[in-house]
């Protein structure tokens, strides 16, 4: 007994340590380790611009340093690098009433070294999972304000005018939105019957992506968002875990728990898909082990897993009915023909 209070006293104060650490979490901060950062590697020539602080780009990059410093929302974090001011990498939180909320969704810069002329690259840390249809698995990120989505010259990358922190606010609000489905060309208009039906599957989809991006991120997290990351999600487990019951439920439509009052007090359950159902099942209990792990207080939940795994048949158990082939069926209607067919009551049939 000795040794179990030391232990839960012990991890009580690592939890209370990294608390603090996130309550002093900046929005902006300059740090030095950029090791793991995608274009870490990229180091071709023309980098002098980053070092002399008479170039354009110099000039221009601690420009943007002091607008993301200033103007950061609630929900978007930053780090540059001190020894690489041509890398940046931030992190948008998934906003509520999109069924990204609660997420968190990384992002790496790249600035070229005639910046602000051509706009920075962008590289979406995406796990090998596409979530978005402005987001490839590949980490391709397209938005007409980087130049790697058509748009009008308005909405193209302006070197007088255009800024980081806008590519930022547009990734949150036009990318990371409420129905994403509608962002791939050739999609219908909202409101029509049909095409709604089709985002609430892709928001389905969605959703269960973004769950498995959290279980990557816990396993390990960015460089320099360690503590960040998993203090988040301690204090987003409970929530997050309810919302994944509710959806599974149909008690409200995916993207909206907490906040969709007209579908969680309706009687009227939300239909949901049985491939989701499956999936959200599975994720459930991985995401119930990793908050676990993390410090998170889900006994409530482990539950409900347990529950299911008792009452889930096992493979065992589960007899498949295989269907007749065509070689059975021809034996069967042979069989049919020459009499040999036994009837109902055990004898044979009259031929």
């Amino acid at each position: 007994m000795a040794l179990s209070t030391t232990n839960s006293t012990t991890r009580n104060t690592e939890i209370e340590e990294d608390q603090l650490k996130v309550a002093s979490f900046n929005r902006f901060d300059v740090v030095s380790d950029e090791s793991d950062h995608y274009y870490h590697g990229n180091k071709k020539n023309g980098r002098d611009c980053f070092i002399t602080r008479a170039s354009k780009a110099h000039k221009k990059i601690m420009q943007e340093w002091k607008i993301l410093e200033k103007n950061l929302p609630d929900s978007i974090f930053v780090r540059v690098y001190e020894n690489r001011i041509d890398l940046l990498r931030a992190v948008i939180v998934g906003a509520a009433g999109t069924p990204y909320h609660d997420g968190l969704y990384f992002f790496d810069f790249c600035f070229p070294s005639d910046y602000p002329t051509r706009p920075p690259q962008v590289y979406y840390r995406s796990y090998g999972l596409r979530l978005n249809p402005n987001l490839y698995a590949n980490g391709r990120v397209c938005l007409s304000l980087l130049n790697t989505w058509t748009g009008t010259k308005s909405e193209k990358w302006n070197p007088d005018e255009s800024t980081v922190l806008q590519i930022l606010l547009s990734i949150q609000g036009l990318v990371l939105n409420e129905k994403p489905y509608f962002n791939e060309p050739g999609h219908a208009v909202l409101g029509r019957t049909i095409w709604e039906k089709r985002s609430q599957a892709y928001n389905e989809d969605v959703f269960v992506l973004s769950c498995k991006t959290m279980l990557f991120l816990l396993r390990k997290p960015p460089k320099n968002f360690e503590v960040f990351v998993k203090n988040h999600f301690l204090e987003r487990a409970e929530k997050i875990l309810k919302a994944c019951n509710a959806y599974r439920d149909g008690v409200v439509r995916v993207g909206y728990y907490g906040i969709d009052v007209s579908s969680s007090s309706s009687s009227k359950s939300v239909e949901v898909s049985e491939k989701f159902k499956g999936s959200m099942k599975l994720l459930y209990a991985q995401l119930v082990g990793a908050f676990q792990r993390s410090g998170a207080s889900v006994g409530n939940f482990i539950e409900r897993v347990k529950v299911e795994k008792k009452t889930t048949p096992s493979k065992a158990q589960v007899v498949v009915k295989k269907k007749p082939g065509i070689v059975e069926k021809v034996v069967w209607v042979l069989k049919k023909v020459l009499g040999l067919k036994k009837n109902k009551k055990g004898g044979k049939s009259n031929a």
